[in-house]
């Protein structure tokens, strides 16, 4: 199989590799094992995404911020599982719509940076820029950009996969399950509640079919993908393939790739990359980006209008998203391109509490939402899903919510690698509150 040979672009959010022959030794290994996903799985979720793209569907992404090495266990993978699962089943019952599930999982091993350097009692280091490439630990060693870890990463993603496929195919997301999902401390909360009562009508609706002879095979399991950012161009060039059945290039790390709002220069080399890849792609938007400069954008991604092969995930925060959004939904609509719009939430409404934690506030994200609805029903276009920061654990990472967790609660477990997530209950109060603005949209 032929190499394939990439252009030489502006590429910026890159580690600076120390030592050149580790990373040629790392890269080497990589361009020869077997691919993480596989080009008609990343076929069938681009027909997936045209569907939502025309109002046929949503789409649901969550999952860490930067997923870590040491929480690549089976019952965090469960826990993150659950939450989308959990979600996603609100989201089709109280909408009826078919939700297209992505996690922020098996690659997120990466991390773009404000700045390049964190100091500390005058001590200067490497920021941390994720698992794949030096270890979160503020330690001079630690800190040195290792290329072992982008192989180490590639086998985390592995174990993930494989442990994902066989809970969402071997009985683990069966609607039977609904209420098994929710034997926590997730029952006592109101969303908990709430979602018992669904869970309720759902089994008498299954009852109810099974009496009638129907137990259809798409109740028992469910399809799941696994989305990342094409941050580190060393690992995702690596890792594309030349697929033997089309003879098409794909990344084989991942279902779904997306390119940054750090990342996406015209005349880059991420921007190139992912025009590339025959993956679905996405591309971050935030309240800087010009309506001309993300056409420009889409015409280069997406070139021959393929429906479900570009999402525009847009950041813009709940102050700016009604603002700012319409006049891009304009441009690219009137282009005639067939581009997804989903919202992320979290990206947009980042501030530093009193205590010093990076959090967010439940209240921005669920505005910026709700905005992100206002936008596409006045310009009668297409809301098609939501890009979420979350966890399956009882973290305090972001205030408010039913519970309100407020400033002083965020030291209690402030355990994140990087930014501030949703925890499960703030997670499944969102499910429903989009729920209903699916509803009325």
């Amino acid at each position: 199989m032929s190499e394939i040979v990439w252009p030489d672009l502006p590429a910026v959010q890159q580690p600076v590799w120390p030592d050149e022959a580790a990373l040629s030794a790392a890269l080497a290994e990589l361009r020869v094992l077997p691919p993480l996903v596989f080009a008609g799985e990343c076929d069938l979720l681009t027909e997936r995404l045209g569907q939502a793209a025309r109002g046929e569907a949503f789409v649901l992404t969550g999952g860490d911020c930067a997923e870590t090495f040491a929480a690549n266990t089976a019952d965090s993978i469960r826990a993150r599982l659950k939450t989308v699962l959990q979600m996603s089943v609100v989201l089709t019952y109280a909408a009826s719509l078919p939700v297209v599930k992505l996690g922020r999982v098996a690659g997120q091993y990466f991390k773009p940076r404000s700045k390049s350097i964190e100091v500390r009692d005058g001590v200067e280091l490497t920021s941390y820029l994720g698992d794949a490439v030096n270890a979160i630990e503020f330690d001079a060693a630690g800190r040195v950009p290792d290329p072992a870890r982008l192989v180490k990463a590639y086998h985390a993603s592995g174990a993930a996969l494989n442990l994902i496929r066989a809970f969402t195919q071997g009985g683990y997301a069966d609607l039977r399950q609904v209420h098994a999902w929710n034997q926590d401390f997730v029952r006592e909360s109101v969303a908990g509640q709430r979602y018992e009562r669904m869970a309720a009508d759902i089994d008498r609706a299954l009852s109810f079919m099974q009496a009638c002879g129907a137990d259809p095979e798409e109740f028992t399991r469910v399809e799941f993908y696994a989305a990342h950012e094409a941050l580190s161009l060393d690992y995702e060039r690596a890792l594309t393939r030349t697929d033997s059945r089309t003879g098409l290039p794909y990344d084989v790390s991942g279902h779904f790739l997306w390119i940054g709002e750090r990342t996406r220069q015209l005349g880059g080399a991420h921007l190139h990359f992912a025009s590339t890849i025959r993956n679905p792609i996405g591309m971050k938007v935030g309240p800087t980006a010009s309506p001309d400069e993300v056409l420009e954008a889409v015409e280069i991604l997406n070139p021959d209008r393929v429906p479900g092969r570009l999402s525009l995930i847009t950041r813009m925060g709940a102050g700016k998203v009604r603002e700012v959004l319409p006049s891009i939904v304009q441009k690219v609509e009137a282009s005639g391109h067939p581009v997804l719009w989903i919202c992320d939430p979290m990206h947009g409404n980042t501030f530093e509490a009193g205590s010093g934690h990076k959090t967010r506030s439940f209240d921005d994200v669920v505005g910026e939402v709700e905005g992100f609805f206002e936008v596409h029903r006045q310009l009668g276009t297409v809301p098609g899903g939501i890009h979420v920061e979350l966890t399956g654990d009882d973290v305090t990472e972001c205030v408010g919510g039913s519970t309100g967790l407020a400033e002083h609660h965020l030291g209690e477990r402030y355990e994140t690698a990087c930014d501030p997530r949703l925890n499960r209950e703030q997670s499944l109060e969102l499910a429903f509150l989009v729920a209903d603005m699916l509803l009325a949209r």
